[in-house]
């Protein structure tokens, strides 16, 4: 062993380099230059999967907006069909025109139940909408149809029998066509008056 370390010793005085620390720094540096080649192949693969991530995570809080919005409509598509369904429950002749004036008076409770807030404070909306409707009778179809000068007579059809609907056919005579329309108009009006 002696000898070994005499030669690498007479090598080192001599300014001949090592053979080991040559075959290192070697190593070393092809380890360096590797690196460095495959450096921008990382970044790359790091960069596309960063955009990647990003668009991921746009695409989901998109998706969560578009569920809130889609929560959002349907709870408001039912709590506007509960209140139509109480108007027309109560009697309202014009559900529509009811529905928007009470519409804003009427939210959802902390409890998901419908509560309205009106001048006695926060009500269940079943009692505010009775209270609306009795305090509003021109929401409510009229007590007695018609008014001055109106007939109390009802029009009844010329010969008084229904038509059959099967009866209805193109050619028809004038005669048939007419008696056809008078029974149509007479079912149309007992329709509208509730009768």
């Amino acid at each position: 062993m002696d000898a070994t370390n005499s030669k690498s010793a007479a090598s080192d005085a001599a300014g001949l380099p090592d053979i080991r620390n040559l075959v290192k720094n070697v190593l070393e540096e092809m380890a360096v230059v590797e690196h460095q080649r495959a450096e921008p192949a990382y970044k790359v693969e790091l960069t596309e999967e960063r955009r990647r991530r990003e668009s991921l995570e746009k695409r989901v809080n998109e998706l969560i907006e578009e569920n809130k919005r889609s929560r959002a409509a349907a709870d408001e598509a039912d709590r506007a069909s509960q209140i139509r369904a109480e108007l027309q429950r109560l009697g309202v002749q014009k559900v529509d025109l009811a529905f928007r004036v009470v519409k804003d008076d009427i939210r959802r409770g902390d409890g998901g139940d419908l509560i309205a807030r009106g001048g006695e404070g926060e009500q269940p909306y079943k009692e505010y909408l009775a209270s609306f409707v009795s305090q509003n009778p021109e929401f409510l179809p009229p007590r007695m149809a018609g008014g001055s000068g109106s007939s109390s007579a009802k029009k009844e059809s010329t010969h008084g029998a229904s038509i059959d609907i099967e009866r209805i056919r193109p050619g028809m005579s004038q005669e048939e066509l007419q008696r056809v329309r008078d029974q149509i108009a007479l079912v149309a009006s007992q329709t509208l008056r509730g009768e």
